[in-house]
């Protein structure tokens, strides 16, 4: 399906209060050693260097320390800063590609993957030069510190699952492809990190739960459940951010599509997929069945720490200025939202090219590696003169993928 063939938008768009939809089901909590927390992370992340300036200003205030305080609400201070690490990590990767250096580059966000899976896959090597890896290595050090064997391996597999969904649709983006509606749900599970999610709510609370209950029906299904009520508010609220910066990768854009209907019904398609995937939630935890005295209590933890995530993710959606761009959104019954200005056109299908660089430079895909930093070096050179100090920062970052 083609971006071309979208319905044109509104002016405005209608969003009915999300959060009302889920907290029935879905408790609401804060953790009370959040600000504790956060001074020791944000420190952490300074260090690494991401983002500068107006970019680094613009990044910290989307609130990723009051989103982990909404969503670990039971995680003691030094589990707290780790996820709240965590966030960091995972939102300015997912930025990087979104909107970023390589926001057109299936190719560089596939080499930064391959370093990052490199930390997973080999702990005790030095942490890399690529910022981005440097903090995985460092929370996944953390997280091995006292999580559980299964806890461990689960995180490592879903880590790499969502890592390489950035890839794919990363290439879906650089086109104007979207995927039909089951095929984009299927994608977005792990391109919103639901696994690595449930993984740190283990690590978070030190639960031990053994390996043979996971693959209970019952579970699976929860977790596909948990990971859409989660997800498709993200969608809800996120559209409208994402198709100013051209980017259509959304299942509002999907539904849209798939059912032939304007930006309005789509919208109200999905939030009542929505109210319905909460039901189903409700009516698989009657059927989870009982596997001994001390699993069930380690599961009750689990699941009361999973629900209180969904929730304040939810809650956060709103709270934070990064989907609603500074609007007073205090009220949120049938909130009344304008569609922002289009910044950025999406991508135009292009015939395969034999191969590409990093940067989409004809240049460079016909010099050799061995001149490839060279050539990157000269134009880091030349970046004060066309890039913003953002984008040459995010560039420098990007040629310590090439030299790692």
């Amino acid at each position: 399906m083609s971006v071309e063939k979208l319905q044109p938008f509104p002016s405005q768009f209608v969003l009915q209060d999300l959060t009302a939809i889920t907290a029935p089901v879905f408790e609401f909590k804060l953790n009370p050693n959040e600000e504790k927390a956060w001074d020791r992370t944000s420190a952490w992340f300074d260090n690494h260097n991401v983002y500068h300036g107006k970019k680094k200003a613009g990044f910290l205030s989307h609130r990723f320390d009051s989103y982990a305080g909404m969503s670990f609400p039971d995680a003691d201070v030094d589990h707290l800063d780790n996820c709240i690490a965590f966030f960091l990590w995972a939102f300015s990767f997912d930025d990087l590609s979104d909107e970023g250096a390589l926001q057109s580059s299936p190719e560089g966000v596939k080499r930064g993957v391959d370093i990052s899976l490199g930390v997973l896959h080999n702990p005790d090597a030095p942490p890399p030069k690529f910022p981005y890896a440097a903090m995985l290595h460092d929370i996944w050090r953390r997280f091995r510190a006292t999580a559980s064997p299964g806890a461990c391996n689960r995180f490592k597999r879903a880590v790499e699952s969502w890592m390489w969904s950035q890839v794919e649709q990363s290439a879906n983006r650089a086109t104007d492809e979207i995927p039909s509606v089951e095929d984009f749900i299927i994608l977005r599970r792990r391109t919103i990190g639901g696994p690595i999610v449930e993984a740190m709510i283990e690590y978070s609370l030190d639960l031990q739960i053994p390996e043979f209950v996971w693959d209970h029906p019952v579970l699976e299904g929860l977790s596909k459940a948990a990971i859409d009520i989660m997800t498709w508010p993200n969608d809800l609220c996120s559209f409208n951010k994402e198709q100013s910066d051209g980017d259509f990768q959304n299942l509002v854009f999907c539904i849209m599509l798939e059912r032939d209907c304007d930006l309005q019904t789509a919208v109200e398609i999905l939030t009542d997929m929505l109210a319905q995937r909460v039901a189903d939630y409700a009516d698989l935890k009657k059927q989870l069945p009982s596997f001994g005295p001390e699993v069930d209590l380690e599961l009750a933890r689990y699941f009361k720490a999973l629900e209180q995530y969904v929730q304040g993710t939810v809650v956060w959606y709103y709270y934070s200025p990064r989907y609603f761009r500074g609007q007073d959104v205090s009220n949120k019954k049938d909130l009344l939202v304008p569609v922002y200005e289009r910044t950025v056109e999406p991508a135009v299908a292009q015939p395969p090219a034999p191969s590409k660089s990093l940067f989409n430079f004809p240049l460079l895909s016909s010099i050799k590696h061995l001149y490839v930093v060279p050539a990157v070096a000269c134009l880091l050179c030349l970046a004060p003169l066309v890039f913003s100090s953002d984008v040459t920062q995010q560039i420098r970052q990007i040629t310590a993928v090439f030299s790692a």
